[in-house]
């Protein structure tokens, strides 16, 4: 089975309601931070590390480590919900805004979409307006401390009000668009939108979603 097949065969949970304002539907919460991933983990020297910007852009720029450490960094505290079923509250991270990077950028009026990129071969796609939220950041510190490898070092994305799997771990790449596309996890059964609130889970339609497989996982 697939990703989104197994996840629909889960047991669901029922939601505590004196959470249900913060705790979406069909959600674990838990205090663990589970390591989910496909493939490897990326190993990288910072010396030769680089995002690139391009697409929609009037010209493609590339940042080092140290240029996205010397932009305005912020510190902000979130919850997070994974599409697997767990949630955690209060999670502390660090990094650059979206919106404090885009204005270094000259982001064409034309672009409406963006797809991040991160190792290996990975993407997720999001609307340029979700990504102007005060809330969304490509986050560098978890917990007062660098990432770990495992949780996507030196740089992630994080944007809380949508499933994690559009919070792309190893980012080296963002693309300006014009019009949507779907990213690795969209193509392969899961949902366009990603709206924990309102369970946007998976593509096509809608099957209950039932059991635990995230407890089987490595988590710190």
């Amino acid at each position: 089975m697939n990703k989104a097949e197994r996840i629909k065969r889960m047991k669901v949970p029922a939601v505590d309601p004196a959470l249900a304002h913060r705790l979406p539907p069909g959600q674990v919460l838990t205090e663990r931070f589970p390591i989910l991933h496909e493939g490897e983990e990326p190993v990288y020297d910072l010396n030769t590390w680089t995002l690139r910007v391009f697409g929609e852009v009037e010209e493609e720029k590339i940042f080092t480590y140290d240029q996205i450490m010397a932009l305005p960094q912020t510190k902000m505290v979130c919850d997070i919900h994974c599409v697997t079923r767990w949630s955690k509250f209060d999670t502390e991270w660090e990094g650059v805004r979206f919106a404090d990077l885009l204005h270094t950028l000259k982001v064409k009026p034309t672009a409406r979409y963006v797809m991040i990129y991160g190792d290996y071969d990975y993407e997720a796609n999001l609307p340029l307006a979700d990504l102007m939220r005060d809330d969304v950041m490509l986050a560098h510190a978890y917990a007062g401390k660098p990432l770990t490898e495992k949780h996507g070092w030196p740089l992630r994305l994080i944007v809380p009000h949508r499933y994690f799997w559009k919070s792309v771990k190893w980012v080296r790449g963002i693309q300006f668009m014009t019009e949507d596309r779907p990213g690795f996890w969209e193509r392969n059964g899961f949902h366009n939108e990603a709206d924990p609130f309102l369970e946007q889970r998976f593509s096509g339609e809608e099957l209950p979603i039932p059991e635990d497989e995230w407890m089987k996982k490595e988590f710190d």
